[in-house]
């Protein structure tokens, strides 16, 4: 019975690929373009009508509980869904199943209380609303060092007063509120700030490499900002916890995403040295386009196998603080060789807006310094395994 039931949640997954495959193909690469990779307010409106033929397709927010309109699918199963959401820019926001959203709600699921999940929870499940998570700051602040935090919560008049400073917070500009991280004397806490709060001000969407983020980076400034006792997420001094809680699937969803990214860079360029004519023979005759292909492969394989052996610990509720931090680390080296490799076999076409493999080695870059830096995640792993030796 149970190995039945295994093979008919595998089938069913497989079936959900399938559809996520051409729902890609037909639908949310056809929507992608240049001019609106990096123009926030034309994002939104091309994801908004995305959304639709996602829900229409029955795709929409396959990492939620059932009972939230989602699909309620494992992380193992979300590791292969979301790779083929990565294939393109638009797939995973298509499904609401993009970051910052995807970490937000789920936050807010594990810490928000029934009025919480009910004001800033249902919202975003809709694709009514959409959030950022506030707590990179300028130095001396934090940044891949959460403890370094300079944003102050402090208790007046049964109320808590903000005063801070934020910056390159992804999906910051145009959000309809923030998870803000502020030191209270209780310590690092989470609050829940409504864009429309006096004293919240986004500064200034700061340029960057990426595309199609939705919301950009923005700069936010935090100046007397008032929220109440309900505006808390979960306890207060354990903003730190909280913000770990919330990085370890983070990571472990970009690495599924970026694997379907640079999946399609590799196929462009495999396509584009298979009828490439140089020095007379095909590119792809060539042994070193042939040993770029094969590191490539090997590389995704790898980035794969890591991937879903996180997943699998999430699903089995097993730590992965060790296993999440090795995976973000190795994964996000590998999608960067694999896109590089593409713009190399492409030459100056894989540097063009012809194809989708410029804007893919672009995103591949940050992800290095995105949800930690590589050194960080290094130097703890390290310390971890010489403490217990």
């Amino acid at each position: 019975m149970h190995a039945q039931q295994e093979n008919h949640d595998e089938q069913a997954v497989q079936d959900l690929c399938d559809r996520m495959r051409r729902f890609v193909d037909d639908i949310a690469i056809p929507a992608e373009s240049p001019a609106i990779a990096r123009d926030v307010t034309a994002l939104d409106r091309r994801v908004a009508e995305l959304r639709v033929r996602a829900r229409e397709a029955g795709l929409y927010a396959p990492q939620l509980p059932a009972e939230w309109g989602g699909l309620g699918l494992g992380w193992r199963a979300l590791a292969r869904l979301l790779e083929e959401a990565g294939r393109s820019f638009l797939g995973p926001a298509a499904l609401n199943c993009a970051a910052p959203d995807q970490p937000n709600m789920l936050t807010l699921l594990r810490l928000g209380d029934p009025t919480q999940q009910e004001r800033f929870l249902a919202p975003l499940v809709r694709g009514e609303q959409r959030a950022c998570f506030a707590m990179t700051e300028p130095a001396p602040g934090a940044g891949s060092d959460p403890s370094m935090l300079q944003t102050r919560a402090e208790r007046r008049a049964g109320r808590w007063v903000l005063n801070g400073h934020k910056q390159f917070i992804s999906g910051g500009v145009g959000a309809d509120f923030a998870l803000v991280l502020a030191r209270a004397e209780e310590g690092a806490t989470l609050f829940l700030v409504p864009a429309d709060t006096p004293g919240y001000r986004v500064v200034r969407d700061i340029g960057m490499v990426t595309g199609y983020q939705i919301g950009g980076h923005a700069e936010i400034a935090l100046t007397g900002c008032e929220v109440g006792d309900d505006a808390v997420l979960g306890e207060p001094g354990r903003g730190l916890e909280y913000a770990q809680l919330r990085l370890e699937p983070a990571r472990l969803s970009h690495c599924m995403r970026y694997i379907g990214r640079a999946r399609r860079a590799l196929e462009t360029a495999q396509a584009y040295v298979a009828r490439r004519d140089s020095f007379g023979s095909r590119l792809a005759d060539l042994h070193q386009i042939q040993a770029m292909v094969a590191d490539s492969h090997i590389d995704l394989h790898a980035s794969r196998l890591m991937t879903g052996d996180c997943a699998a610990r999430m699903d089995a509720g097993l730590s992965v603080k060790q296993h999440s931090a090795m995976t973000k680390v190795f994964v996000s080296e590998a999608v960067n060789r694999v896109a590089d490799r593409a713009v190399q076999m492409m030459g100056a076409s894989g540097l063009s807006e012809d194809t989708p493999v410029a804007m893919v080695w672009q995103e591949m870059r940050p992800f290095r310094i995105y949800d930690g830096a590589n050194e960080l995640h290094r130097a703890t792993l390290a310390r971890r395994l010489l403490a217990r030796a």
